[in-house]
């Protein structure tokens, strides 16, 4: 049995999912865990975060039931309203980070939600992946051109549709899946000890 872990960047829930997420990975080392990026913002929702008027609201609430910090750098961009979340370019990233280390997926994966929710680093960006590469002690070159590379771009649009032939329509989800059967262990925000109870239930 392997975790898939269904998630977009740029998704609060998603943030929000990042503590769960870890101590998930840290109870059960021997669990691979994939990660597939979604597609929350593309095609028509490629537009300036200020469109989006739930996102301050939305955040109050995953910071109350969660704990996820949201950085003032990150504020800032909510503030002025012109930053647009591009989901193609930061599932870009995450296939450049997962083909340069990709045992540490899950964890790159919410390094990069980090950057962005805490330290207001644009996804879209060459210089974050740099900085996050480095700050995980890759090869931060590799990573920037696995970015930059055409492949990137045909990996993440494998990516959604991964996403849709699993029926993952909301973000985050987490998967258990074997040979034969597809188990969502948590939808949005769920504790370790719940995903723990709904993986016992599997055995």
């Amino acid at each position: 049995m392997k975790l898939v872990y269904v998630f977009d960047a740029y998704c609060g829930w998603s943030h929000g999912f990042t503590a769960t997420l870890r101590e998930i990975t840290t109870r059960h080392p021997d669990l691979p865990v994939e990660v597939v990026s979604g597609g929350l913002f593309t095609g028509g929702r490629r537009v300036p975060i200020r469109e989006f008027g739930y996102v301050q609201g939305a955040n109050a609430q995953i910071a109350e039931q969660t704990g996820a910090e949201f950085g003032e750098a990150y504020e800032r961009l909510i503030a002025d309203g012109s930053f647009v979340m591009d989901s193609e370019a930061a599932a870009r990233g995450v296939a450049a980070l997962r083909q340069v280390a990709p045992d540490r997926a899950a964890e790159l994966a919410t390094a990069l939600q980090h950057a962005f929710y805490v330290d207001g680093r644009s996804l879209s960006e060459a210089a974050t992946y740099r900085t996050v590469a480095q700050a995980a002690g890759l090869d931060a070159d590799a990573v920037v051109a696995a970015f930059e590379a055409p492949e990137a771009q045909t990996a993440a649009r494998a990516d959604f549709r991964r996403a849709a032939q699993h029926g993952v329509s909301s973000f985050p989800t987490l998967l258990a899946i074997d040979d034969e059967h597809i188990v969502p262990l948590a939808l949005g925000h769920a504790t370790a000890d719940e995903v723990d109870r709904r993986l016992a239930n599997l055995n």
